[in-house]
């Protein structure tokens, strides 16, 4: 397995000493990450990555399969205990010799002939090239119902048995504790021991937990628990000082309980999600600090921004989602808050406060960003459609929110300790992931990571059929469409997906399909508490659902043989994400392992996408243009709208980029 080189320490030579202060450096050692290219490495670094990602050796993948699957159609025969003798001379040399590629290809022979008799389940090929490429210290590209949870469990046996903790990440903590469970009798069948930690672990089975061969959890689990561990020591970037500590003052005064047994081995279900689009969240651990001050002028910025004036006080730049004062509007700020407390008399903090108050007017909107439940404020992930029940903005954004929704504002926060997910990543000595849609992001991947993809072949063919996009002028005429295209297609029995981006967008739908005598399931962040069961009745027979993002990943939509022979399952997509990953995953919910279904998008001149990134003079003159559709115009409408999402995921990356470079540069230079 290719692991990330790491500095030596010299500890005192006494065996006994050197083994328990080795053990305590690892537990709390992790990788340093290295700054990102610039300029010419940069651009050279970007060709060896393109080269990495185009050189995928297929063949060469292929021909190790087989020779695998002939070794494990050998074991077929073999008693259970031979098979544990074989297994128990397996882990003593892979630990002894880990880079030893025999080794592990008799490994996963093995593995094969264990998950059969252990699980019912003997892998494909699919899934054995999975895990030659998480093995490999990469990011495998597999479709949608390949059999993802299988490939991970094997590759995590594999790393466990390498004696090194190996931590399994998960879409959330349903699936982490579904996982473990399923693959159980597997991992202890192979001698190791495996567990899960959601968010309702307590501390002292967490650290147990912690301590097991393989651990299922959720990023947010493990990254919080970082941090506690970080903040218990006080200085987590030095585990050799606290080891001296322990050796040279002793146990007693240097003891530290630690939940977190190293960063060693990471796999992460979903990697897109986690290390493109979550990339930048910040996870913080704070302590609240009551400030009335400036909570009275938050409230009094809500008044001021009522009175200012678009154009005249402060222009808006909708791609950016960018505030800026003018010249007259920092003038009528001086002169409104002249009588007001010492808080407002900072230019530039004044300015700020006003920003949030201006901003949360602008481009925050209920029930795409954010959602009240009772006298509570909880922000929505807008690629997903989740609840962020535990997460907050930033700056004082968060008391503006909810004070311009009529809530009581919660007290602002002192920050302990942060981190974003990019940062916390690129720790891992050895970083491998798995997940459906990739490619798009592989020039990312490969910058930020190392990681490169490797997109893996379906077992069966793809047999999804695309429908044309539809476009229409205006939104209203788009939903006129898309419920004609429901009725329609729902009189042939078959099940419908739809996709909305936004929780408001998904309740009108449904109330609209409501009168015209439909029955519908919603999935979104407001009806969320069933979602296992509607994902996964979302294949029955004359079925609507209509969802946010969320329906997009972790549960399987079973088909019967009675809908397979109507044609699959139906996929629409009432608007394009900024992300062409997003729409390739809801489309990827139809027509998994060879089965039949289809997929179309409506898309309209109105749509976000379309009104946010396209100049506004070709704007108008396409709308000028669409009074007379045709083929051409729906052509070149696409064609904008592939443009946007392009420009969306440029800007995206530069902001991850800009935020990971920020972080770099903080530590360096504030690091005391």
């Amino acid at each position: 397995m290719a692991d990330r080189k790491e500095g030596a320490s010299i500890f005192p030579t006494e065996p006994a000493v050197v083994n328990r202060v080795t053990n305590d450096y690892h537990r709390l050692n992790f990788i340093t990450p290295k700054p990102l290219h610039t300029g010419l490495d940069r651009m050279v670094h970007a060709v060896v990555g393109r080269s990495v990602n185009h050189s995928r050796r297929p063949a060469l993948l292929k021909n190790r399969v087989q020779g695998i699957l002939t070794q494990a159609e050998g074991l077929r025969a073999i008693s259970d205990a031979r098979l544990d003798e074989i297994i128990r001379n397996l882990t003593t040399e892979l630990r002894l010799h880990p880079g030893n590629e025999p080794l592990f290809d008799q490994g996963l022979a093995c593995l094969v002939e264990i998950a059969d008799r252990t699980l019912g389940m003997r892998p494909y090929p699919v899934q054995l090239t999975g895990v030659l490429v998480i093995n490999q210290g990469q990011l495998a590209e597999m479709a949608t119902g390949e059999g993802k949870t299988l490939t991970i469990g094997l590759a995590s046996v594999l790393a466990g048995w390498r004696g090194r903790p190996c931590h399994v990440l998960t879409a959330n903590g349903y699936l982490a504790q579904r996982d473990a469970e399923t693959m159980a009798p597997l991992v202890q069948r192979c001698r190791l021991t495996i567990g899960s930690i959601t968010d309702e672990t307590p501390p002292e089975e967490r650290r147990r937990t912690y301590a097991m061969s393989i651990v299922y959890t959720t990023s947010k689990d493990l990254m919080a628990d970082f941090l506690k561990d970080s903040l218990t020591l006080r200085q987590n970037r030095q585990p050799q000082r606290h080891a001296i500590n322990k050796l040279f003052m002793g146990a007693a005064s240097a003891d530290i309980s630690l939940l977190l047994n190293g960063l060693a081995t990471v796999i992460v279900d979903e990697a897109d999600s986690l290390l493109i689009d979550e990339a930048v969240t910040p996870l913080i651990i704070s302590a609240k600090r009551e400030n009335p001050d400036l909570m009275d002028a938050i409230r009094q910025a809500g008044v001021i921004a009522h009175g200012l004036v678009a154009g005249r006080d402060f222009t808006v730049n909708d791609r950016y989602r960018e505030v800026r004062l003018t010249a007259l509007g920092e003038q009528r700020l001086e002169q409104a808050t002249a009588t007001l407390p010492p808080l407002w008399q900072a230019p530039g903090r004044r300015e700020e406060i006003i920003r949030n108050a201006l901003t949360v007017r602008l481009f925050f909107k209920r029930d795409q960003h954010y959602v009240i439940q009772g006298d509570k404020l909880v922000l929505l992930d807008e690629f997903t459609g989740r609840l962020m029940a535990d997460r907050s903005l930033s700056a004082g954004l968060h008391q503006a929110l909810e004070l311009f929704e009529g809530l009581p504002g919660t007290p602002p926060t002192e920050t302990m300790a942060r981190l974003t997910f990019q940062k916390f990543f690129r720790m891992f000595r050895h970083l491998s992931g798995v997940s459906g849609t990739a490619r798009e992001a592989s020039g990312e991947f490969w910058h930020v990571y190392n990681l490169p993809v490797q997109p893996i072949p379906t077992h069966k063919p793809v047999a999804r059929v695309m429908f044309p996009t539809l476009v229409f002028a205006n939104k209203e005429k788009k939903w006129d469409g898309v419920i004609a295209a429901i009725v329609g297609m729902h009189q042939t029995g078959r099940p419908i997906l739809v996709g909305t981006r936004s929780v408001d967008d998904s309740e009108n739908l449904a109330q609209r399909l409501v009168v015209q005598g439909l029955t519908v399931e919603i999935l979104n962040a407001v009806r969320h508490k069933e979602e296992a069961r509607i994902v996964s009745g979302a294949g029955d027979i004359g079925r609507i659902t209509i969802a946010t993002n969320m329906a997009g990943r972790g549960t399987d939509i079973t088909l019967t043989d009675a809908c397979k022979a109507l044609g699959g399952l139906h996929v629409i997509a009432t608007e394009l994400n900024e992300s062409t990953r997003i729409d390739r995953q809801l489309f990827g919910r139809c027509s998994r392992q060879g089965d039949r279904g289809s997929a179309q998008a409506f898309i309209s001149l109105e749509d976000e996408l379309f009104v946010r990134f396209v100049p506004k003079f070709i704007q108008a003159i396409v709308t000028l243009m669409i009074k007379n559709p045709g083929p051409k115009m729906s052509w070149l409408v696409q064609k904008l709208f592939t443009f946007s999402q392009r420009k969306a995921q440029k800007l995206a990356y530069q902001r991850r980029e800009a935020i990971l470079r920020a972080d770099t540069w903080l530590e360096e230079n504030m690091n005391l």
